[in-house]
């Protein structure tokens, strides 16, 4: 593995690359590039893998800490490692909030990406409900400005469908990338997240028609564990209106961490054109 600080306007973007072949990046928000290594690492035997922090968490620091993160600006960020790269095109694999980063790259940069597999992208816009969503969302930021990150993230996983009372009908555990005891740099990255990100993420709607009728092919991943998620909905949601079927992954939200093997060969089928 190498690693790399690229300086975009406003930022200072950490990166790293793992193995030869194809380009592939791996990208996530609020989740950074230490959390996906298993899965690079699974994928580096024939992909040129790359995996990075997004602006203002970890490893890529900002010039104003107070800048709001946006899909959009996210997605330039990663246009521009790409580039760095000399890659004219790749396959882009994000997750969560990295599937919405995603999803802005390809309507924003027209034929950069090859395949995109959007996996389980919060677009609570897409939702029936998304007045209430939205209304649930300020609720976990006020949460976090009133009463800290710990009751943010309750919140936040309640909302989402994780089971955080032992009770039935949730997801079971914490979201991916939420450690039981967090480092100084999880509370930093943790109220990033609350303070600066989330609400951009939440709220994107993404450009059906880029997404529709550009040269790439845009695959909705949704992870068979994932039933009781509010993801799960977004997915559903996301593919109806590309007129597609989501395209079915190992485990959950985090599957990719809990078995970055197994999903590997799923994502490599993927890629490869399999449904």
């Amino acid at each position: 593995m190498t690693t790399h600080t690229l300086a975009v306007p406003g930022a200072r973007l950490h990166y790293e690359v793992r193995g030869a072949g194809p380009v592939l990046l791996i990208t996530g928000a609020p989740m950074d590039a230490s959390a996906f290594a298993p899965l690079a690492e699974a994928l580096a035997t024939d992909h040129t893998v790359v995996t990075h922090d997004p602006r203002g968490i970890s490893g890529s620091a900002l010039d104003d800490p107070e800048q709001e993160s946006t899909p959009e600006l996210r997605a330039d960020d990663a246009a521009a490692i790409l580039a760095a790269l000399g890659a004219e095109s790749a396959d882009v694999f994000g997750s969560s909030g990295g599937a919405v980063t995603g999803l802005a790259l390809v309507a924003r940069h027209p034929g950069r990406v090859r395949t995109l597999v959007a996996h389980e992208p919060p677009l609570l816009e897409l939702l029936p409900d998304a007045a209430e969503q939205r209304a649930a969302t300020e609720g976990i930021i006020a949460t976090f400005h009133r009463d800290g990150i710990g009751a943010a993230w309750g919140a936040f996983m309640a909302n989402a469908g994780f089971d955080v009372g032992g009770g039935e009908g949730g997801a079971a555990g914490p979201p991916p990338g939420e450690p039981s005891a967090p480092s100084e740099q999880d509370i930093a990255n943790s109220t990033r997240f609350f303070a600066h990100e989330l609400r951009g993420t939440a709220r994107h709607v993404p450009d059906i028609t880029a997404l529709t009728t550009g040269p790439t092919r845009v695959v909705v991943g949704l992870g068979v564990d994932s039933a009781a998620l509010v993801t799960h909905r977004t997915s559903v949601a996301l593919a109806e209106q590309l007129g597609t079927e989501p395209t079915m992954f190992p485990g959950d939200h985090g599957g990719f961490m809990g078995d970055p093997k197994g999903f590997a060969e799923r994502l490599r089928e993927v890629l490869k054109g399999g449904g």
